[in-house]
């Protein structure tokens, strides 16, 4: 049955849930969000996530929101919600010898479309946050600020987040040096001065400037350490982290 066109675009200060609605009554529901976290880091994998909230009270996630705007404890306790109330969620992790060997943006838009088709219940529209996602099957709307704006990539947003951060700190455990479970492998100057001493590790991105340069000025890169669990390694762009309707 076709959809019926939107009437109007919802403002700003509607809430978290007005495009869902909108989109939904408009009859191209449901509304997967996607996003991504770790695209600035020079260390670490890329993890995009796409999420489908449920219908009625169970949409509304408490406490939902950006995930950069929300505390440790905070993305965690929402987190949770979001694994308990979802219609269908997904995560794909893209270790980072994938980001130096095809770039980050062409990593970030195949995790997307990968993200996007784990979903065990398709789409009827994705919004997505920041830029477009190209060559999907359904119709799509690029936010800008889409984490702060729609519930359904806010809460991708912290999917993405949450996964991150704990693969980060796994690797905390085989490369304690470098403070991956602080900075979870974003610029800052002490992970700068860490690079400088000690040149990268295997999962640092050598196509970084950065990172680059400290390993020309170091000469080697940094064995494991500790008995962390490594991030996968496996053929292709990435790996399913999680999956669930």
């Amino acid at each position: 049955m076709k959809g019926r066109p939107l009437r109007f675009t919802p403002r700003r200060d509607a809430g978290l849930y007005a495009y869902e609605r909108a989109l939904e009554h408009a009859g191209l529901g449901p509304v997967a969000g996607v996003d991504e976290a770790g695209r600035g880091a020079c260390a670490g994998p890329l993890v995009v996530a796409a999420v489908i909230l449920g219908t009625g009270a169970r949409r509304r996630v408490p406490g939902l929101g950006d995930s950069k705007l929300l505390t440790p404890a905070r993305r965690e306790a929402v987190y949770a919600e979001i694994v308990e109330r979802a219609q269908a969620w997904s995560a794909v992790v893209i270790p980072s010898h994938d980001i130096d060997r095809v770039g980050v943006h062409r990593c970030n838009i195949t995790g997307m479309r990968r993200a996007l088709a784990l979903l065990e219940e398709r789409p009827g529209y994705v919004l997505s946050d920041g830029f477009p996602v190209p060559g999907l099957t359904v119709p799509s709307l690029a936010m800008t600020k889409g984490d702060r704006v729609a519930a359904c990539v806010a809460a991708a947003s912290v999917i993405a987040k949450v996964t991150r951060d704990r693969i980060m700190v796994e690797l905390h455990g085989r490369h304690p040096r470098y403070g991956f479970d602080v900075h979870k492998g974003y610029i800052t100057r002490e992970h700068s001065a860490a690079l400088a001493e000690h040149g990268p590790c295997a999962e640092h991105r050598f196509s970084y400037v950065n990172v680059g340069r400290a390993l020309r000025d170091n000469g080697t890169v940094a064995p494991g350490e500790g008995t962390g669990t490594p991030a996968a390694r496996v053929p292709g762009v990435g790996r399913t982290e999680r999956a669930r309707t």
